[in-house]
Protein backbone atom coordinates (compact mmCIF):
# COMPACT_ATOMS: atom_id res chain seq x y z
CA UNK A 1 0.00 0.00 0.00
CA UNK A 2 2.88 2.64 0.15
CA UNK A 3 5.30 3.73 -2.14
CA UNK A 4 7.81 2.70 -0.61
CA UNK A 5 6.53 -1.19 -0.56
CA UNK A 6 5.59 -1.03 -4.42
CA UNK A 7 6.77 1.68 -6.56
CA UNK A 8 10.26 3.92 -7.46
CA UNK A 9 9.09 6.61 -6.42
CA UNK A 10 11.23 8.39 -3.63
CA UNK A 11 10.09 8.31 0.02
CA UNK A 12 11.58 9.96 3.12
CA UNK A 13 13.18 7.78 5.15
CA UNK A 14 12.62 7.89 8.90
CA UNK A 15 15.79 8.03 11.16
CA UNK A 16 15.95 5.12 13.71
CA UNK A 17 15.08 7.44 16.43
CA UNK A 18 12.23 8.58 14.81
CA UNK A 19 11.25 4.62 14.19
CA UNK A 20 11.02 3.86 18.04
CA UNK A 21 12.78 1.28 20.25
CA UNK A 22 13.90 -1.83 18.67
CA UNK A 23 14.19 -0.73 15.39
CA UNK A 24 15.59 -2.12 12.98
CA UNK A 25 15.18 -5.85 12.50
CA UNK A 26 18.40 -8.38 12.39
CA UNK A 27 18.75 -11.12 9.89
CA UNK A 28 18.87 -13.66 12.41
CA UNK A 29 15.23 -13.03 13.64
CA UNK A 30 13.94 -12.50 10.77
CA UNK A 31 14.90 -16.00 9.61
CA UNK A 32 13.28 -19.09 10.35
CA UNK A 33 15.09 -20.91 13.26
CA UNK A 34 15.47 -23.71 11.01
CA UNK A 35 15.98 -21.56 8.00
CA UNK A 36 18.84 -24.12 6.58
CA UNK A 37 15.89 -26.63 6.01
CA UNK A 38 13.35 -24.04 4.74
CA UNK A 39 12.37 -22.77 1.11
CA UNK A 40 12.20 -19.62 1.79
CA UNK A 41 10.70 -16.98 -1.24
CA UNK A 42 9.87 -13.55 -1.57
CA UNK A 43 9.80 -10.22 -3.29
CA UNK A 44 12.62 -7.95 -3.57
CA UNK A 45 12.71 -4.15 -5.90
CA UNK A 46 15.34 -4.75 -7.93
CA UNK A 47 16.53 -0.67 -9.01
CA UNK A 48 18.22 -1.54 -11.54
CA UNK A 49 14.88 -3.43 -13.39
CA UNK A 50 13.01 -0.63 -11.84
CA UNK A 51 10.41 -3.03 -10.61
CA UNK A 52 9.58 -6.27 -8.67
CA UNK A 53 11.14 -9.73 -9.16
CA UNK A 54 10.45 -13.02 -7.31
CA UNK A 55 12.91 -14.56 -4.79
CA UNK A 56 14.59 -17.51 -3.53
CA UNK A 57 16.08 -16.29 -0.51
CA UNK A 58 18.95 -17.83 1.74
CA UNK A 59 20.55 -16.88 4.44
CA UNK A 60 23.73 -15.80 2.53
CA UNK A 61 21.89 -14.28 -0.78
CA UNK A 62 18.61 -13.85 -2.21
CA UNK A 63 18.29 -15.37 -5.65
CA UNK A 64 16.74 -14.08 -8.53
CA UNK A 65 13.46 -16.19 -9.72
CA UNK A 66 12.00 -13.56 -12.25
CA UNK A 67 13.68 -15.37 -15.33
CA UNK A 68 11.90 -18.61 -14.72
CA UNK A 69 8.50 -16.90 -12.67
CA UNK A 70 8.00 -13.47 -13.67
CA UNK A 71 5.64 -13.25 -10.26
CA UNK A 72 5.18 -15.03 -7.62
CA UNK A 73 1.74 -16.11 -8.95
CA UNK A 74 3.62 -17.58 -11.59
CA UNK A 75 5.48 -19.42 -9.15
CA UNK A 76 2.32 -20.90 -7.35
CA UNK A 77 1.39 -22.58 -10.46
CA UNK A 78 4.34 -25.35 -10.27
CA UNK A 79 3.12 -28.66 -9.54
CA UNK A 80 5.87 -28.46 -6.23
CA UNK A 81 6.55 -24.99 -6.00
CA UNK A 82 9.10 -25.60 -3.30
CA UNK A 83 11.14 -27.83 -5.95
CA UNK A 84 10.48 -25.30 -8.73
CA UNK A 85 12.10 -22.30 -6.76
CA UNK A 86 15.15 -24.18 -5.69
CA UNK A 87 15.62 -25.53 -9.30
CA UNK A 88 15.10 -21.98 -10.83
CA UNK A 89 17.43 -19.94 -8.58
CA UNK A 90 19.24 -17.74 -10.64
CA UNK A 91 21.82 -15.04 -10.07
CA UNK A 92 22.17 -13.27 -6.75
CA UNK A 93 20.80 -9.90 -5.91
CA UNK A 94 22.58 -9.60 -3.23
CA UNK A 95 23.65 -10.75 0.12
CA UNK A 96 20.56 -11.08 2.02
CA UNK A 97 21.97 -9.16 5.22
CA UNK A 98 22.18 -6.22 2.82
CA UNK A 99 18.99 -6.46 1.14
CA UNK A 100 17.59 -6.43 4.71
CA UNK A 101 19.46 -3.65 6.06
CA UNK A 102 18.50 -1.53 3.44
CA UNK A 103 14.89 -2.41 3.67
CA UNK A 104 15.17 -1.54 7.38
CA UNK A 105 16.54 1.79 6.17
CA UNK A 106 14.36 2.85 3.82
CA UNK A 107 17.02 2.75 0.76
CA UNK A 108 15.21 3.58 -2.30
CA UNK A 109 18.44 3.05 -4.05
CA UNK A 110 19.33 -0.58 -3.38
CA UNK A 111 17.57 -3.74 -3.81
CA UNK A 112 14.99 -4.24 -0.99
CA UNK A 113 12.64 -7.03 0.53
CA UNK A 114 8.67 -6.12 -0.70
CA UNK A 115 5.31 -7.98 0.56
CA UNK A 116 6.16 -11.82 -0.31
CA UNK A 117 2.72 -11.37 -2.69
CA UNK A 118 1.86 -9.94 -5.68
CA UNK A 119 -1.29 -10.42 -7.93
CA UNK A 120 -2.96 -12.94 -5.09
CA UNK A 121 -6.00 -11.61 -3.62
CA UNK A 122 -5.31 -10.88 -0.38
CA UNK A 123 -8.44 -12.04 1.99
CA UNK A 124 -8.68 -12.64 5.23
CA UNK A 125 -10.95 -14.62 7.93
CA UNK A 126 -12.16 -13.39 10.84
CA UNK A 127 -13.45 -14.31 14.34
CA UNK A 128 -12.07 -17.56 14.20
CA UNK A 129 -11.06 -17.73 17.42
CA UNK A 130 -13.17 -17.29 20.76
CA UNK A 131 -11.63 -15.08 22.34
CA UNK A 132 -11.71 -12.82 19.22
CA UNK A 133 -15.71 -13.75 18.94
CA UNK A 134 -16.01 -12.41 22.62
CA UNK A 135 -14.56 -9.38 21.89
CA UNK A 136 -15.78 -8.39 18.75
CA UNK A 137 -19.45 -9.00 20.55
CA UNK A 138 -17.74 -6.53 23.21
CA UNK A 139 -16.61 -4.24 20.45
CA UNK A 140 -19.87 -4.10 19.27
CA UNK A 141 -22.05 -3.24 22.14
CA UNK A 142 -19.73 -0.58 23.08
CA UNK A 143 -19.75 0.90 20.13
CA UNK A 144 -16.41 1.30 19.48
CA UNK A 145 -15.98 3.12 23.25
CA UNK A 146 -13.01 1.56 25.02
CA UNK A 147 -13.92 2.30 28.47
CA UNK A 148 -17.45 1.46 27.82
CA UNK A 149 -15.77 -2.13 26.76
CA UNK A 150 -14.18 -2.71 30.01
CA UNK A 151 -17.46 -2.27 31.36
CA UNK A 152 -19.60 -4.66 29.13
CA UNK A 153 -16.34 -7.38 28.84
CA UNK A 154 -16.95 -7.82 32.59
CA UNK A 155 -20.81 -8.50 31.91
CA UNK A 156 -20.43 -11.13 28.95
CA UNK A 157 -17.32 -13.10 30.97
CA UNK A 158 -20.13 -13.51 33.22
CA UNK A 159 -22.40 -15.09 31.54
CA UNK A 160 -21.10 -17.07 29.13
CA UNK A 161 -17.92 -18.19 31.87
CA UNK A 162 -15.72 -20.31 31.06
CA UNK A 163 -13.44 -21.82 28.35
CA UNK A 164 -15.14 -21.83 24.67
CA UNK A 165 -12.09 -23.91 23.04
CA UNK A 166 -14.05 -27.19 22.73
CA UNK A 167 -16.72 -25.25 20.24
CA UNK A 168 -16.79 -26.25 17.30
CA UNK A 169 -18.39 -23.69 14.53
CA UNK A 170 -21.54 -25.31 13.32
CA UNK A 171 -21.91 -27.82 15.81
CA UNK A 172 -24.79 -28.75 17.83
CA UNK A 173 -23.07 -27.72 21.05
CA UNK A 174 -22.58 -24.14 18.87
CA UNK A 175 -25.92 -23.82 18.12
CA UNK A 176 -26.95 -24.24 21.55
CA UNK A 177 -24.34 -22.03 22.89
CA UNK A 178 -25.99 -19.13 20.20
CA UNK A 179 -29.53 -19.73 21.44
CA UNK A 180 -28.23 -19.12 25.26
CA UNK A 181 -26.15 -16.00 24.41
CA UNK A 182 -29.59 -14.66 22.88
CA UNK A 183 -31.87 -15.57 25.18
CA UNK A 184 -28.78 -13.97 27.84
CA UNK A 185 -29.76 -10.58 25.94
CA UNK A 186 -26.39 -11.51 24.10
CA UNK A 187 -27.55 -11.22 20.53
CA UNK A 188 -24.41 -10.49 18.31
CA UNK A 189 -23.99 -11.01 14.10
CA UNK A 190 -20.42 -11.96 15.29
CA UNK A 191 -21.68 -14.89 17.20
CA UNK A 192 -23.02 -15.84 13.60
CA UNK A 193 -19.28 -15.82 11.97
CA UNK A 194 -17.86 -17.01 15.28
CA UNK A 195 -19.99 -20.22 15.87
CA UNK A 196 -21.99 -20.84 12.79
CA UNK A 197 -21.58 -22.65 9.90
CA UNK A 198 -20.15 -20.01 7.64
CA UNK A 199 -17.11 -18.29 8.27
CA UNK A 200 -16.25 -14.10 7.33
CA UNK A 201 -13.88 -13.72 4.70
CA UNK A 202 -13.24 -10.06 3.54
CA UNK A 203 -11.20 -8.84 1.44
CA UNK A 204 -8.40 -6.91 2.83
CA UNK A 205 -6.71 -4.98 0.56
CA UNK A 206 -6.57 -4.92 -3.34
CA UNK A 207 -3.48 -6.71 -5.27
CA UNK A 208 -0.14 -5.66 -5.05
CA UNK A 209 -1.67 -3.68 -2.06
CA UNK A 210 0.25 -5.10 1.00
CA UNK A 211 3.50 -3.84 2.50
CA UNK A 212 6.23 -5.95 3.71
CA UNK A 213 8.49 -6.35 6.54
CA UNK A 214 10.74 -3.28 7.61
CA UNK A 215 7.37 -0.81 6.19
CA UNK A 216 5.30 1.59 8.00
CA UNK A 217 2.21 0.13 8.69
CA UNK A 218 -0.95 2.54 8.50
CA UNK A 219 -3.96 3.50 11.36
CA UNK A 220 -6.40 6.47 10.50
CA UNK A 221 -5.28 9.76 11.88
CA UNK A 222 -8.60 9.57 13.40
CA UNK A 223 -9.19 6.45 14.79
CA UNK A 224 -8.57 6.74 18.91
CA UNK A 225 -8.94 2.57 19.37
CA UNK A 226 -6.87 0.36 17.11
CA UNK A 227 -4.88 -3.13 17.43
CA UNK A 228 -2.41 -4.80 15.59
CA UNK A 229 -3.67 -8.38 14.84
CA UNK A 230 -0.61 -10.84 14.71
CA UNK A 231 -1.62 -13.52 12.30
CA UNK A 232 -0.54 -16.41 9.77
CA UNK A 233 -1.42 -16.41 6.01
CA UNK A 234 -1.88 -19.45 4.05
CA UNK A 235 -0.58 -18.97 0.29
CA UNK A 236 -3.66 -20.72 -1.88
CA UNK A 237 -3.33 -21.46 -5.76
CA UNK A 238 -5.85 -21.45 -8.10
CA UNK A 239 -6.94 -24.31 -7.44
CA UNK A 240 -7.50 -24.05 -3.63
CA UNK A 241 -4.31 -25.94 -2.98
CA UNK A 242 -2.52 -24.70 0.36
CA UNK A 243 1.31 -24.50 -0.49
CA UNK A 244 2.93 -22.30 1.92
CA UNK A 245 2.70 -19.56 4.67
CA UNK A 246 3.60 -16.13 5.88
CA UNK A 247 3.29 -13.83 9.10
CA UNK A 248 0.62 -10.90 8.66
CA UNK A 249 -0.13 -8.05 10.84
CA UNK A 250 -4.58 -7.73 9.86
CA UNK A 251 -4.30 -4.14 11.61
CA UNK A 252 -7.89 -3.20 12.42
CA UNK A 253 -9.97 0.05 14.13
CA UNK A 254 -11.37 -1.14 16.84
CA UNK A 255 -13.23 2.20 16.82
CA UNK A 256 -14.59 2.07 13.49
CA UNK A 257 -16.07 -1.62 13.36
CA UNK A 258 -17.45 -1.07 16.83
CA UNK A 259 -19.75 1.88 15.24
CA UNK A 260 -21.21 -0.57 13.01
CA UNK A 261 -20.14 -3.61 11.33
CA UNK A 262 -20.62 -2.36 7.91
CA UNK A 263 -17.62 -0.19 8.15
CA UNK A 264 -15.44 -3.68 8.40
CA UNK A 265 -13.93 -1.99 4.81
CA UNK A 266 -12.74 1.29 6.20
CA UNK A 267 -11.56 -0.15 9.32
CA UNK A 268 -9.57 -2.78 7.43
CA UNK A 269 -8.41 -1.11 4.12
CA UNK A 270 -6.75 1.84 4.43
CA UNK A 271 -3.19 2.55 2.86
CA UNK A 272 -0.54 0.50 4.75
CA UNK A 273 -2.68 -1.25 6.37
CA UNK A 274 -1.84 -5.26 6.06
CA UNK A 275 1.32 -6.67 5.93
CA UNK A 276 2.81 -9.37 4.79
CA UNK A 277 6.21 -11.28 5.35
CA UNK A 278 8.88 -11.62 5.68
CA UNK A 279 8.66 -14.49 3.54
CA UNK A 280 6.62 -16.92 1.92
CA UNK A 281 7.82 -20.64 3.34
CA UNK A 282 7.15 -23.07 1.26
CA UNK A 283 5.73 -26.70 2.18
CA UNK A 284 7.94 -29.38 1.69
CA UNK A 285 9.56 -32.03 3.54
CA UNK A 286 10.69 -29.60 6.55
CA UNK A 287 7.21 -27.56 6.97
CA UNK A 288 3.32 -28.49 6.04
CA UNK A 289 0.09 -27.39 7.36
CA UNK A 290 0.44 -29.83 10.61
CA UNK A 291 2.99 -26.92 11.31
CA UNK A 292 0.80 -23.91 11.14
CA UNK A 293 -2.08 -26.06 12.90
CA UNK A 294 -0.04 -26.41 15.98
CA UNK A 295 2.06 -22.65 15.58
CA UNK A 296 2.73 -19.84 18.35
CA UNK A 297 2.63 -16.59 16.69
CA UNK A 298 4.13 -13.86 19.04
CA UNK A 299 3.29 -9.73 19.26
CA UNK A 300 5.70 -7.48 20.85
CA UNK A 301 4.99 -3.49 20.39
CA UNK A 302 7.57 -1.40 21.36
CA UNK A 303 6.38 2.47 22.15
CA UNK A 304 8.71 5.16 21.78
CA UNK A 305 7.29 5.99 24.90
CA UNK A 306 8.93 2.98 27.00
CA UNK A 307 5.37 1.46 26.84
CA UNK A 308 5.77 -2.89 26.00
CA UNK A 309 3.33 -5.20 25.14
CA UNK A 310 4.16 -8.99 24.73
CA UNK A 311 1.73 -11.85 23.94
CA UNK A 312 1.13 -15.56 22.38
CA UNK A 313 -1.60 -16.82 19.95
CA UNK A 314 -1.64 -20.24 19.99
CA UNK A 315 -2.70 -21.77 17.06
CA UNK A 316 -4.09 -25.25 18.50
CA UNK A 317 -6.81 -22.53 19.85
CA UNK A 318 -8.41 -21.88 16.42
CA UNK A 319 -12.02 -22.78 15.86
CA UNK A 320 -11.63 -23.19 12.59
CA UNK A 321 -9.29 -25.66 10.73
CA UNK A 322 -7.57 -23.66 8.22
CA UNK A 323 -8.07 -26.32 5.34
CA UNK A 324 -11.94 -25.44 6.00
CA UNK A 325 -11.19 -21.61 5.73
CA UNK A 326 -9.57 -22.47 2.26
CA UNK A 327 -12.60 -24.38 1.25
CA UNK A 328 -14.77 -21.31 2.16
CA UNK A 329 -12.43 -19.39 0.27
CA UNK A 330 -12.28 -20.86 -2.84
CA UNK A 331 -14.02 -23.52 -4.53
CA UNK A 332 -16.99 -23.90 -7.10
CA UNK A 333 -18.51 -20.92 -4.85
CA UNK A 334 -15.71 -18.63 -5.78
CA UNK A 335 -12.86 -18.88 -7.83
CA UNK A 336 -9.10 -16.68 -7.73
CA UNK A 337 -6.99 -17.30 -10.98
CA UNK A 338 -3.94 -15.87 -9.59
CA UNK A 339 -5.23 -17.42 -6.29
CA UNK A 340 -4.74 -15.80 -2.64
CA UNK A 341 -3.09 -14.80 0.39
CA UNK A 342 -5.51 -15.50 3.33
CA UNK A 343 -5.26 -14.31 7.20
CA UNK A 344 -5.89 -16.77 9.44
CA UNK A 345 -7.61 -14.52 12.42
CA UNK A 346 -6.03 -14.03 15.70
CA UNK A 347 -6.85 -15.05 19.27
CA UNK A 348 -5.08 -11.53 20.43
CA UNK A 349 -7.33 -8.74 21.80
CA UNK A 350 -5.36 -6.49 23.84
CA UNK A 351 -7.10 -5.79 26.84
CA UNK A 352 -4.12 -3.93 29.15
CA UNK A 353 -4.89 -0.19 29.59
CA UNK A 354 -2.31 1.83 27.55
CA UNK A 355 -2.71 5.18 29.31
CA UNK A 356 -6.10 6.12 30.99
CA UNK A 357 -7.28 3.12 33.22
CA UNK A 358 -10.25 1.16 31.07
CA UNK A 359 -9.28 2.97 27.92
CA UNK A 360 -7.82 -0.23 27.12
CA UNK A 361 -4.80 -0.66 24.29
CA UNK A 362 -4.36 1.57 21.44
CA UNK A 363 -1.44 2.53 18.76
CA UNK A 364 0.74 5.16 19.39
CA UNK A 365 2.62 6.52 15.97
CA UNK A 366 6.44 5.10 16.09
CA UNK A 367 5.04 1.87 17.75
CA UNK A 368 7.49 -0.80 16.52
CA UNK A 369 5.23 -3.77 15.60
CA UNK A 370 7.14 -7.30 15.65
CA UNK A 371 5.16 -10.83 14.69
CA UNK A 372 7.09 -13.60 14.97
CA UNK A 373 7.17 -17.36 14.95
CA UNK A 374 9.98 -19.81 15.02
CA UNK A 375 9.12 -21.27 11.95
CA UNK A 376 8.38 -18.35 9.76
CA UNK A 377 10.46 -15.62 11.21
CA UNK A 378 9.82 -12.46 11.96
CA UNK A 379 7.63 -9.57 10.12
CA UNK A 380 8.66 -5.97 11.48
CA UNK A 381 6.31 -2.83 11.04
CA UNK A 382 6.59 0.92 12.14
CA UNK A 383 3.12 2.58 13.05
CA UNK A 384 2.20 5.86 11.34
CA UNK A 385 -0.88 7.63 10.02
CA UNK A 386 -2.13 5.98 6.80
CA UNK A 387 -2.36 10.03 5.81
CA UNK A 388 1.30 10.17 6.02
CA UNK A 389 2.37 6.98 4.66
CA UNK A 390 3.56 7.02 1.15
CA UNK A 391 0.51 6.40 -1.27
CA UNK A 392 0.18 3.25 -3.32
CA UNK A 393 1.06 3.42 -6.82
CA UNK A 394 2.46 0.39 -8.48
CA UNK A 395 -0.50 -1.35 -9.21
CA UNK A 396 -1.10 -4.15 -11.89
CA UNK A 397 -0.98 -1.73 -14.86
CA UNK A 398 2.55 -0.38 -13.99
CA UNK A 399 3.20 -4.54 -12.78
CA UNK A 400 2.17 -5.54 -16.37
CA UNK A 401 4.45 -2.69 -18.56
CA UNK A 402 7.43 -3.33 -16.42
CA UNK A 403 7.43 -7.20 -17.19
CA UNK A 404 7.07 -6.44 -20.83
CA UNK A 405 9.94 -3.77 -20.74
CA UNK A 406 12.12 -6.75 -19.40
CA UNK A 407 10.52 -9.32 -21.78
CA UNK A 408 9.45 -11.44 -19.21
CA UNK A 409 6.03 -11.92 -20.26
CA UNK A 410 5.39 -15.07 -22.36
Amino acid sequence: MTAAANSSAPTPSPTPEARGSGWPATLAETLPHDHADATLVGRVWDPTAQGPSPVLVTSEAVHDLSHAFPTMSDLMTAEDPAAAARASAGAPLGATEAVLAATMRGDRRSTRFLSPVDLQCVKAAGVTFAVSMIERVIEERARGNAEEAERVRAQVLGVIGGDLGSIRPGSAEASKLQEYLVEQGLWSQYLEVGIGPDAEIFTKCPVLASVGTGSEIGVLSTSSWNNPEPEIALIVDRDGRILGATLGNDLNLRDVEGRSALLLPKAKDNTASGSLGPFIRLFDASFSLDDVRRAEVRLRVDGADGFVLDARSDMTQISRDPADLVRQLIGPQHQYPDGAALYLGTLFAPTADRGEPGAGFTHHVDDVVRISSPTLGTLVNRVAHSETCAPWEFGVGALMRNLARRELLR
